[in-house]
């Protein structure tokens, strides 16, 4: 069955972060995942996942002033050093948390930068975070995100990523394939799964339109999931939706992924 775990990030945001580990372990996930762990030190949210029974997933490496709008700086020429930086912070972090997989956002472009210019930047760090992360068998994940949320955004397309993925032939930088994303963008889910499947090493869901929950809009998830099933997928899928209503009201989809004979 599915590995499904929760993006504390977008459910369950009527608690506090802390409490959202108890009402995700509650609502039957085994795995969470969140944007950023920095706000919060590293014990303190191993203690939130032990207590809870839970496996950190997944997190991002630090992406800048989000709050001012940036969204990853791995093709920012001029915060090299701050990339490199961050690559260690988070690496710390999944050391403690226990999780293996960690996103590098690539960035906007900003106007006035060449785009052999970022790509340049933008490789050169990917290789210097995969070095990094081997040292500690860590992946490191690209995600190609649709223009229409993140404008500027520098990665846009599953075969982009496939092509950064050959260039730097590193066997730790991996996918990190968002359904919701690449619907947006290219659509042909299924046939993009069987393509990419042996370079993806994390899935993430959402529904369109909305980005709201798995049986909420036009893609067939019970379709999706079964069709992972027969592809032999055995990564975690995040659940980074949007709730339509109040998290626990949408969770309906979950329940016949939870109780299922051994």
């Amino acid at each position: 069955m599915p590995k499904f775990a929760a993006n504390l990030s977008l459910l369950f945001t009527e608690y506090d972060f802390q409490k959202r580990f108890v009402h995700a372990a509650a609502a039957g996930f085994k795995g969470v995942e969140y944007l950023f762990p920095y706000d919060h030190t590293a014990t303190a949210l191993r203690q939130l996942l032990d207590d809870n029974q839970l496996e950190q997933v997944l997190f991002n490496l630090p992406a800048g002033n989000w709050g001012a709008g940036e969204r990853g700086l791995a093709c920012l020429p001029d915060r090299r050093q701050e990339f490199q930086d961050s690559v260690h912070l988070a690496l710390e972090y999944a050391c403690t948390l226990g999780n293996s997989l960690i996103h590098c956002m690539a960035g906007i472009k900003p106007e006035g930068l060449s785009t052999t210019a970022a790509l340049t930047c933008y490789l050169e760090n990917l290789h210097y975070a995969a070095q990094a992360a081997a040292e500690h068998d860590r992946i490191i994940c690209i995600e190609p995100i649709n223009h229409f949320d993140m404008p500027g955004y520098f990665l846009n397309y599953s075969q982009q990523a496939l092509d950064i993925v050959h260039e730097l032939n590193h066997d730790n930088i991996k996918l990190q394939f968002d359904i919701y994303h690449a619907q947006r963008m290219e659509g042909h889910i299924c046939f993009s799964l069987e393509r990419l499947l042996p370079y993806i090493a994390h899935i993430q869901i959402a529904n369109t339109p909305g980005r709201h929950e798995p049986h909420l809009g036009e893609l067939n998830y019970d379709f999706i999931f079964h069709f992972l099933k027969q592809l032999q997928y055995s990564g975690w899928i995040g659940c980074e939706y949007i709730p339509a209503h109040h998290t626990g009201a949408g969770l309906s989809w979950l329940q016949p992924y939870l109780h299922h004979p051994h």
